[in-house]
């Protein structure tokens, strides 16, 4: 169980998001003061429903807003940075690189920079990146000292974004810690066009899952369910404290590898609804084939390691998407969708 965080002021980049909730629900629960830089907000998204919004601190701004990440850094005499904020949809880096590079670079080069003019006060910085930055490396597991060669635009925009965190943490002594995650999954991820989340979906509605297979054979991926995914940011978070994370990175992942049939036909089989036949189309281009993640590094200096078997996770998934998806997507109705937003006001 982690200690009491009343002591701390933590500034999260993306704390509306999939990820940055649930880590953010965790710290205030401790006790922990949470600042949010919100540059967008879901109505129907889990940092609002869950009336996170109200326990958090929420500053308007984006991480292209170098002079705003500074000011709320300086302001509320933030300790502890967690940068989540990304463009973290493959598909959409594809199709607007700028954008992608504009915020997963620069917007990671600016929170580092803000933390180093606020060095007095910073003491733990901590960057979310991917297990994407191996690019389609042919060595597998993915291990830490494996080369960064992402190709293709989120990919690469990861890649100079570790690079450029290392650079802080042995240039300027910054006290910075990387997580390469591998994909994670659970309940209050709104992306459908992900695997799990679009699955469930379609399969509650009676509808056959798509799949994206590509032509030389089923991609293969490795998972993280996000109440793990929370505790590796917090074994990061203890690891600077403690001397054995400052300038690493850290891979995290549940260290198997599923192929994205697997995935599907156990998701239909923990749904009930076994007789619907995956509908298979072509894979977008520019995603890797095959993704093993080792996350030994983390379990030997953090002592961290995944609680969650694949199923048990998809089973806590399941049974939240069925809560949120009870009365339909409130994305598409305007009388919830006036709710939410009432919510949140």
């Amino acid at each position: 169980m982690s200690p009491d965080l009343h002591a701390h002021r933590v500034l999260i980049t993306g704390a509306s998001g999939f990820m940055g909730s649930w880590l953010a629900e965790h710290l205030v629960g401790r006790g922990a003061l949470v600042v949010n830089l919100l540059s967008r907000w879901e109505p129907w998204g889990r940092f609002v429903q869950s009336g996170l919004v109200h326990r958090v601190e929420n500053v308007v701004g984006g991480v292209e807003d170098y002079p705003t990440l500074e000011r709320i850094i300086a302001e509320h005499g933030v300790d502890t940075v967690f940068h989540l904020a990304a463009i973290s949809v493959e598909g959409l880096a594809f199709q607007s690189p700028h954008l992608a590079l504009e915020v997963n670079v620069r917007g990671t080069y600016n929170v580092l920079e803000a933390c180093r003019k606020n060095a007095d006060t910073v003491r733990r910085v901590i960057i979310a990146s991917s297990d994407k930055v191996y690019g389609d490396s042919p060595v597998l597991p993915y291990t830490e000292e494996l080369p960064l060669q992402g190709r293709h635009p989120y990919d690469v925009s990861k890649s100079c974004a570790d690079l450029i965190a290392h650079a802080y943490a042995h240039s300027y002594g910054l006290p910075v810690a990387i997580g390469r995650f591998g994909n994670i999954y659970g309940g209050g991820d709104l992306n459908w066009s992900r695997l799990i989340p679009n699955t469930i979906r379609r399969v509650l509605a009676g509808e056959p899952p798509l799949v994206r297979v590509p032509a030389q054979g089923d991609f293969m991926r490795d998972f993280l369910y996000v109440r793990d995914a929370v505790q590796a940011y917090m074994a990061m978070f203890h690891g600077l404290d403690a001397g054995v994370a400052r300038g690493e990175a850290f891979n995290f992942a549940m260290g198997g590898s599923w192929t994205v049939l697997e995935v599907v036909r156990t998701l239909l089989r923990l749904l009930h609804r076994e007789e619907l036949q995956p509908h298979i189309t072509p894979a977008a281009h520019g995603e890797i084939f095959h993704q093993h993640v080792s996350a030994q590094k983390a379990r030997q200096l953090l002592g961290w390691a995944p609680q969650y078997k694949l199923e048990e996770g998809l089973e806590e998934t399941i049974a939240w998407y069925r809560q949120h998806l009870a009365g339909g997507d409130v994305s598409s109705d305007p009388v919830r969708l006036e709710h939410a937003q009432a919510i949140a006001s």
